[in-house]
């Protein structure tokens, strides 16, 4: 009898993928399915099982085998073949499904000693909060979980943001999902300030998530 997996026991929380490229390539393709339905589906000679699988996935990734591609103080000792087989391993459709992506670079010496004092998490969490309420107040359910008519009903663009989105689409190459995922993004950046309506800064910052290389 097939058991829940690390996706479906993730189910409501958070599934964290250190050194995302090393897992094989059939266990990255099948994070798809309960990525964009929130299911996993377990097919055998017997039966078919449906296990639920709404994650937040956070994966994390070196820029290449060595770890020092684009450092400023130490040289990548990997050839350009080997850098595309690394990122290679990561496929467009698993990518496409993945909403924000974020380059860290390497804390200098300065940055680490004279790091400035965060943010309190009070003030965060009621930012949060204020956004919640705002798109449960609006929709019912979180901007995540918007698809179809019901994301283009809770997710309008006045003509000029429109445009700006039409552009940023072409020259990224959007799919229609990437283009939806972007406009949830955009979305959510607008609910965290305030702002009933998308503006084009809210989609701008949506898409600085998204970037066309890893």
């Amino acid at each position: 009898m097939p058991r829940p997996g690390e996706v479906s026991l993730a189910h409501r929380g958070l599934l964290f993928l250190d050194e995302f490229p090393e897992f094989s390539r059939k266990a990255l393709e099948t994070l798809r399915q309960p990525l964009e339905d929130g299911e996993v589906t377990i097919s055998r000679a017997r039966a078919s099982l449906r296990y639920p699988a709404r994650f937040q996935l956070l994966a994390a990734m070196n820029p290449c085998p060595c770890g020092h591609h684009g450092d400023p103080e130490k040289a990548c000792t990997c050839t350009p073949l080997s850098r595309t087989r690394y990122t290679a391993r990561l496929s467009g459709p698993l990518l496409d499904r993945i909403d924000i992506r974020v380059a860290v670079p390497r804390l200098t010496v300065e940055e680490l000693t004279r790091s400035k004092e965060p943010e309190p998490s009070g003030p965060i969490r009621a930012r949060i909060q204020a956004a919640r309420d705002r798109m449960l107040l609006r929709q019912g359910e979180r901007n995540s979980l918007l698809v179809g008519q019901a994301l283009r009903l809770h997710a309008p663009l006045a003509a000029g943001p429109a445009s700006f989105m039409a552009a940023a689409a072409r020259q990224l190459g959007l799919t229609g999902r990437g283009h939806d995922r972007v406009l949830r993004l955009a979305r959510t950046v607008a609910d965290l300030g305030g702002s009933d309506e998308i503006r084009e800064v809210h989609l701008a910052e949506a898409v600085a998530f998204r970037p066309r290389e890893l």
